[in-house]
């Protein structure tokens, strides 16, 4: 049976990445579970449980392969998904069978590797984090200097310049980046607290000796490279852990967001443009378009995981007492779709950051439209030094700028206030100087300064300390 005859999620087939389907994928999920099982009877071994070196060395001369058929086939019957891959890992290592899982419940593997996994994804998610903010801060120096048209309310307001408007990018970023790496220094396992969190089972295991049940947690949480855990739990490691992932995982795609969407409006205005292949079709009915179609995924898919916390915010409150399963199917679909979309939505964003196209003629064509405007207040006050009345000028140059304004709305001319300037005579003492008065680069403040002292002090500092993970590239599948 073809597989197009099924639905198929396009996070999958169409967006994130092959690491991040890798660490959301049953292959990885299952090694985990048996790289607990192993640690567990290892640890129960060192501690003096009736479990032999021989039995330990079986389970992880077995740990791979998996035959997921077999699990399958035992599911099907007990529909249990851990006592099915129990029971798959005891067939693999006969002589081992009966110890493993020995005092635990389910979520002793299935709370345990879900926290390993989501700690991966973190992981991956930083170096594609620092990565696209590597290149926005080489777009940002290499622009410092270009004036542009500010905007407030999406009106013309005063100028900015290319790579400072980049840096309100890159800052955001760097506050996500914040997030994402407070949260990583935080990652704790629920560790080994038995069926409601107690350790009873593990207390009988061994005699009542509390002391030793402690000590098993710390050798098993150890050989998993951890070192913190729960103080407390119920059956399940605290759901809010989930939903602080999705709140961090949510910011990064409102930044992603605000790009995108800068971008959207930049590229109609034909000033900054995403990357457009050669071979790429804008629109299969106007051949000429150019479409921001990375621009647009990306708001697309940002939109989606900014939904996503309010999903986990609700598991989280719903587990009566000690633990309800409502939270399991419910888990498995938002968590891994949560670091998949937001996966796809770095790739593309590294992608486009390192191919953007300036159009510098455009954009001083747009600034020229508007500085005359912008500049009365300059004009204004070289005719009062030298020698005008301010009230008067100001209510000539007011005139002067409404009539221009007019003539650019109504009749779709160019803003000629500086030929209307230059020709009254209640500004000549301007006269043949309004060009250098109005150079854009005197209108731009410390844009240019405040680029610099930003990256230098802010962003050099995080991608130094990550530089080992610096070098990637954005890929878009399709």
């Amino acid at each position: 049976m073809s597989d197009k005859l099924h639905y198929e999620n396009p996070l999958s087939t169409r967006y994130a990445s092959a690491e991040m389907l890798e660490n959301f994928g049953d292959e990885k999920r299952i090694r985990l579970w048996r790289k607990l099982w192993i640690a567990l009877a290892e640890s129960e071994m060192e501690m003096g449980l009736p479990i032999t070196k021989a039995q330990v060395e079986e389970l992880k001369a077995h740990a791979d392969p998996i035959d997921f058929a077999r699990a399958e086939e035992y599911e099907r019957q007990v529909r249990h998904d851990v006592m099915a891959h129990v029971k798959a890992f005891g067939d693999a290592a006969p002589a081992a069978a009966g110890i493993i899982h020995l005092g635990a419940t389910s979520c002793f593997v299935d709370c345990n590797s879900e926290i390993m996994i989501l700690h991966d994804g973190l992981k991956i998610l930083l170096r594609k984090l620092v990565n696209v903010m590597d290149k926005l801060k080489d777009f940002a120096l290499k622009y410092k200097d270009l004036p542009t048209l500010g905007f407030t309310h999406l009106q013309p307001a005063q100028l900015t310049t290319v790579g400072k408007r980049a840096t309100l990018w890159l800052q955001d970023l760097m506050l996500d980046y914040e997030n994402l790496t407070g949260l990583l220094s935080k990652v704790r396992l629920r560790g080994v607290k038995g069926t409601t969190g107690t350790q009873a089972s593990f207390l009988d295991l061994f005699d009542g000796d509390g002391e030793k049940v402690k000590e098993l947690e710390r050798r098993v949480v150890e050989k998993l490279g951890y070192r913190e855990v729960y103080p407390v739990t119920g059956q399940t490691y605290p759901r809010k852990f989930d939903y602080n992932v999705l709140c961090v995982l949510s910011q990064i795609a409102q930044s992603a967001y605000k790009f995108s969407n800068d971008l959207r409006i930049l590229q109609s205005m034909k000033e900054v443009e995403e990357p457009f292949e050669a071979a790429q079709i804008g629109s299969s009915a106007m051949a000429y378009k150019r479409n921001p179609m990375r621009s647009e995924r990306i708001s697309s898919l940002a939109r989606y995981m900014i939904s996503l916390p309010m999903n986990s915010a609700v598991t989280a409150g719903t587990q009566w007492f000690e633990r309800s399963l409502d939270d399991s199917a419910n888990r498995r679909i938002v968590n891994a779709q949560a670091f998949l979309t937001v996966d796809a939505i770095l790739e593309l964003y590294m992608n486009v950051a390192e191919g953007l196209v300036v159009y510098d003629k455009m954009i001083a064509r747009h600034v020229a439209a508007e500085l005359p405007f912008m500049a009365t207040e300059n004009i204004l006050m070289e005719c009062v030094k030298a020698g005008g009345d301010r009230q008067k000028l100001h209510e000539r140059i007011r005139t002067l700028s409404q009539e221009a304004g007019m003539a650019v709305k109504r009749e779709g001319k160019d803003n000629d206030l500086l030929a209307r300037i230059e020709a009254d005579e209640m500004f000549a003492a301007v006269r043949g100087r309004l060009h250098e008065i109005v150079d854009a680069k005197k209108f731009i403040g410390r844009a240019p300064a405040q680029t610099v002292e930003f990256i230098e002090g802010e962003i050099l500092p995080i991608l130094t300390r990550h530089k080992d993970l610096l070098g990637a590239h954005g890929e878009v599948r399709v």
